[in-house]
């Protein structure tokens, strides 16, 4: 009886070793299978952000660089430009289809747009026509709608005006017949009445901007949004190496365009 009493005894005190390697052996497999579990969420986690970028930079903002002075002082060559493409709608990759944004393209914002007359180029400059607009420029000064306008953003060098052929686009859109003698120059054009769906655009730096004036007038559809701030800024055309780090320009970063 002594001898059974033992063995019962050796079987109950290894039972409840048995059930602790099974509780064991059974966190070894939750951990795998958490560790499984978070690979699927990163891979997750990595598709909805590529996503996320995608419909951020298609329909609410992206980065443009000044490469030109045309806009000069307003943007430098140098300056990095987040465009607010939400503002005046975006259209859909491919197709002529826009989105509306929440505000209509206004007289002195400054918008990034596809010009017609270039492709694969993308272009930024001052609105300074709407539809129904009359415009002109006399020595220099623009004229909208019969009254001369204040622009404490305009550079001009004191170049001699010139006539450039490229502006006889211009006869087109006279607000009266020229009786064939008009001769358009730089600093003295127009008036010109601005038809519906299209607009006026002119370079701050009036002496070396191509812009309205030469290739015409612009399509609203191919506006690609309002320059909204410089977020970063260096001297492009240093002569220092590195310039992207020895030559960044502080002040600019942040500032809004306007």
């Amino acid at each position: 009886m002594a001898a059974k009493r033992k063995r019962k005894a050796r079987r109950a005190s290894a039972a409840p070793a048995s059930r602790g390697r099974t509780a064991k052996g059974s966190a070894k497999g939750g951990r795998k299978a958490q560790k499984g579990g978070g690979t699927g969420e990163w891979i997750k986690s990595v598709c909805y952000a590529f996503i996320l970028f995608i419909v951020m930079r298609l329909f609410l903002i992206q980065t443009f660089v000044i490469t030109s002075g045309s806009m000069e002082n307003t943007l430098l060559v140098g300056d990095f430009l987040v465009v607010n493409k939400a503002a005046i709608g975006s259209r859909l990759p491919f197709t002529d289809i826009r989105i509306p944004g929440y505000s209509e393209p206004r007289r002195g914002d400054v918008l990034v747009f596809d010009p017609h007359h270039e492709e694969d180029m993308t272009l930024v400059k001052r609105l300074v026509g709407v539809p129904g607009d009359t415009l002109q420029m006399r020595d220099r000064v623009l004229y909208l709608n019969g009254q001369p306008q204040e622009e404490p953003y305009v550079v001009t060098s004191g170049r001699p005006d010139e006539f450039s052929p490229s502006m006889l686009w211009q006869l087109n859109h006279l607000v009266e017949a020229s009786g064939g003698d008009y001769h358009p120059t730089r600093d003295n054009w127009g008036p010109l009445l601005v038809p519906d769906g299209h607009y006026f655009m002119l370079g701050d730096n009036r002496d070396s901007s191509l812009d309205s004036r030469y290739w015409g007038l612009l399509e609203g559809w191919r506006f690609e949004g309002r320059a909204a701030r410089v977020y970063f800024s260096y001297n492009r055309d240093s002569a220092r190496p590195f310039p992207w780090i020895r030559e960044i320009r502080g002040s600019r970063i942040g500032d809004r365009i306007q």
